[in-house]
């Protein structure tokens, strides 16, 4: 990648390469293309490196709105200030810095209270636009608009931020851990941490191992859960679980015996309703009886409304929190009736990012990692050159990965 200076590039466009998703779940088409100087409030970043998360996959594929293409993909990266726009402050020309998709403004109530990440001010959405203008800093050398992805579009040498959405970091942390923080780590850790605000002792229950799952449990670990309980039908997962913190495992796909450390349930056709029931009731029993009475934390970290619920009745009463981590389709709608929820003294919440502050939240964790304390390393599972972009999404799809780092000079 030409690293040019900011000196010969400053409020001028700047022709580079592009992974530009054209079409839905076609393979990317690495391009050249042309990103617009930033406006007031903007960034623009030189990517050191990205990863590849599966909100990428899942929008990808994605035929309908928010589905929209010609697109750049990408939310997970690390990369160095090439030039400001006017009104910028917090960072400057050569900062490193990460960019996510959750804004911190500073300014709202939200963003001002201790109580919630959601800025009032520039709230989430899956725009195809910058957050603050709505319009594009990318088109390809046609002329045609190219569209943002989760307010960061990653997968380009170049890209426009919002400083909404930009945290300035340690530049000796390795660009290959610290890009991790700008999604899925923080998302579970988080989750754990600062949304459900696990308790020492406690007990955990995770639905879905996943790498976001997988750092809930790493939250949970750092938090002091006793026993935190991974949920999966990939039995392969059990094995990774142990190096994030899991102590115990339930099955949910095989027939088996119950051991010490792995508990098995009847295997159950599930495309039938009474089987699915009699199947999530079998979960909620072996759990209460790992756990003697319910989960005090449950993480849906899959996407499924049916299994929210189901961990929703995995939860202790009296003072058990479930906590929705993944995303399931929007119209996707939950089944609780009111006395159940008056009766259960249970609490149902949901974490976007982990409920975290980017400004401030992640510079903890950062130094949490340089002290050896978060486990970043075992996330990265696989590492590409930018050109073979198209690889990491055949890992992830193919379930041969947590994360795959894609470097845009190597």
């Amino acid at each position: 990648m030409d690293e040019r200076s900011s000196s010969e590039t400053r409020g001028k466009h700047i022709r580079c390469r592009a992974a530009v998703s054209r079409k839905p779940g076609e393979p990317l088409v690495i391009e050249e293309i042309m990103v617009a100087a930033p406006m007031p409030h903007e960034v623009r970043i030189r990517i050191i490196c990205t990863s590849l998360c599966q909100s990428d996959v899942t929008f990808w594929k994605m035929k309908d709105f928010p589905g929209i293409f010609p697109r750049i993909l990408g939310h997970e990266a690390i990369g160095v200030v090439e030039s400001v726009g006017e009104d910028v402050d917090e960072v400057t020309e050569g900062d490193t810095v990460i960019p996510t998709f959750m804004s911190d403004c500073g300014e709202c109530v939200d963003c001002k209270s201790k109580k919630s990440n959601l800025c009032s001010k520039l709230p989430f959405k899956v725009s195809p636009w910058m957050p603050r203008y709505e319009t594009s800093r990318f088109t390809d050398l046609k002329g045609e608009v190219l569209y943002h992805f989760l307010s960061v579009s990653s997968f380009s040498e170049y890209t426009v931020v919002d400083i909404a959405h930009v945290k300035k970091i340690d530049p000796s942390i390795a660009p290959n851990r610290a890009c991790l923080l700008s999604c899925g780590v923080s998302t579970g850790v988080g989750a754990a941490w600062r949304t459900a605000n696990v308790e020492t002792g406690s007990t955990v229950v995770i639905f879905g191992l996943g790498s976001i799952g997988l750092a809930v449990a790493e939250g949970a670990r750092l938090c002091g859960a006793t026993k935190i309980i991974g949920v999966d039908l990939n039995p392969d997962k059990f094995e990774i679980g142990k190096k994030f913190g899991v102590t115990d495992f339930v099955n949910s796909g095989n027939c088996g015996d119950k051991s010490v450390s792995q508990y098995v349930l009847l295997k159950i056709t599930l495309w039938l309703d009474s089987s699915l029931c009699t199947f999530l009731y079998l979960i909620e029993q072996v759990i209460n009886e790992i756990t003697g009475g319910g989960a005090d934390y449950c993480f849906e970290c899959v996407g499924l409304a049916s299994l929210v619920q189901e961990a929703y009745a995995c939860c202790r009463k009296g003072w058990g929190k479930t906590i929705v981590v993944g995303v399931d389709k929007p119209e996707s709608k939950l089944s609780l009736t009111s006395f159940e929820v008056l009766t259960s003294g249970k609490t149902l919440m949901g974490s976007l990012f982990g409920g975290l502050k980017a400004k401030s939240d992640i510079p903890i964790l950062l130094k949490r990692y340089a002290d050896k304390e978060l486990r970043l390393d075992e996330f990265v599972t696989h590492e590409v050159r930018f050109d073979d972009i198209n690889k990491a999404f055949d890992l992830l799809i193919e379930g041969h990965c947590l994360r795959c780092v894609i470097w845009m000079d190597k």
